[in-house]
């Protein structure tokens, strides 16, 4: 008898395009890439940098204020509290035992005795009027009498001390208040940077914006490019750190940040950039770290945003799309095209090698014959005289 055997049912994959399929290794490639690369400053301008086996740890207690105002806010504000609590404590258990070693204590319903404060029947009670003193809230009830002079010492010790607190946790969470980082969360980076051709020269671009009314004072701009060297010598210097002039020279670093701008780098002979072509820029392990600075308007206080750009997101060949109109008597700024870039035509070369073709083209015409006549292995020496060269070119020429 026979049996019916069930063939395995063939699930074929679908068959992608084959632009697809030649773009999909380049894309794996690119985005494992990105993922291996380990930032110096992240995106939104933290500092991707931790300090280990710090073993003079006694530094930061030298520096106490800047310690306290540097702690996160649940750290903070459990040492404010913690801090003016332990003073209360402190002195309330001061004004019980000056009043148990007095024998206040123990005349508490006796009309005739003088004790040093009135109506401290405990330690609550002694607390509660270690408070009062501090916070200068005095209700009337518990007050020191004048027959009592070491309450009169200690309330003098506790009103000095209690000023100090009262100035150093208040300056402290005052400080921490108006710090202006969150003014750094308006101050605005492009996602990408860019390089293209600008006014004939190959040039790195990148956008900042601010989203506040109130501008940013005495604005400036830096970058800085971070990446390993090794010298000549042999010593490697890991997250070797070079200057990216963009405009110190001429002063377009200072910057009048009213609309969003776009910093401009040359790439010329001393740009860092100068022997990189697109090529040689996705194989390169590179992070380009921009620093705005500025004075916040309102308070007055330095403002300080940071971003960060790797490899693989400086787009060759692109610009970016403008964001600024003219409307009805005023200019308005659309910042859902900020981090909008377009394709432009762009050489892939290196600035110097664009450099030397440049340079190339412009050679007279005795340098380009003598360039000839080596390259055939022709003499060409400097003992030539004049007159044979003019017979070379009116050769030339016929």
């Amino acid at each position: 008898m026979e049996q019916d055997v069930e063939s395995p049912a063939i699930i074929r994959k679908p068959k992608l395009p084959k632009q697809v399929r030649e773009d999909l290794p380049k894309q794996l490639a690119e985005m494992d890439r990105a993922r291996r690369i380990q930032r110096y400053v992240q995106k939104d301008g933290k500092c991707n940098v931790h300090h280990g086996n710090v073993r003079e740890t006694y530094r930061y207690l030298t520096d106490i204020f800047t310690t306290l105002v540097d702690l996160k806010w649940r750290f903070n504000l459990f040492i404010f509290v913690l801090v003016y609590t332990v003073t209360w404590l402190f002195f309330g258990f001061m004004w019980w035992l000056i009043a148990y070693l007095r024998g206040d204590l123990d005349h508490i319903a006796d009309n005739q005795w003088t004790p040093c404060v009135n109506n401290l029947n405990g330690f609550v009670s002694a607390f509660l009027f270690s408070i009062e003193t501090e916070t200068t809230i005095g209700y009337g009830y518990r007050v020191i009498t004048d027959k009592c002079p070491e309450g009169i010492v200690l309330l003098l010790v506790q009103s000095v001390l209690g000023s100090i607190v009262n100035a150093f946790m208040v300056g402290c969470m005052f400080v921490k208040i108006s710090q202006p980082k969150k003014r750094a969360e308006t101050l605005v980076f492009s996602t990408n940077a860019v390089i293209s051709m600008r006014d004939g020269r190959l040039c790195l671009m990148f956008r900042v914006g601010d989203l506040r009314n109130s501008h940013i004072v005495e604005a400036s701009i830096r970058a800085k490019l971070i990446k390993s060297k090794q010298t000549k010598e042999g010593e490697f210097i890991p997250l070797n750190q070079t200057d990216i002039n963009v405009g110190y020279n001429t002063g377009d670093d200072r910057l009048f940040l009213v609309s969003p701008l776009i910093i401009c780098h040359e790439i010329n002979q001393n740009s860092p950039f100068w022997d990189i072509s697109q090529a040689h820029l996705a194989k390169e392990e590179l992070e380009i770290v921009v620093i705005l600075e500025g004075m916040v308007e309102a308070t007055g206080m330095t403002c300080q945003a940071r971003s960060s750009y790797v490899g693989s997101e400086i787009k060759w060949g692109y610009r970016f799309t403008p964001v600024l109109t003219l409307e009805d008597g005023f200019y308005e700024v659309d910042y859902n095209s900020f981090h909008d870039i377009y394709e432009t035509n762009t050489p892939t070369c290196s600035a110097k090698e664009l450099a030397d073709m440049a340079n190339r083209t412009r050679l007279p015409l005795t340098w380009s014959l003598a360039s000839k006549l080596s390259q055939q292995g022709l003499p060409d020496q400097q003992t030539e005289r004049n007159g044979d060269i003019a017979n070379i070119e009116s050769e030339s020429k016929v």
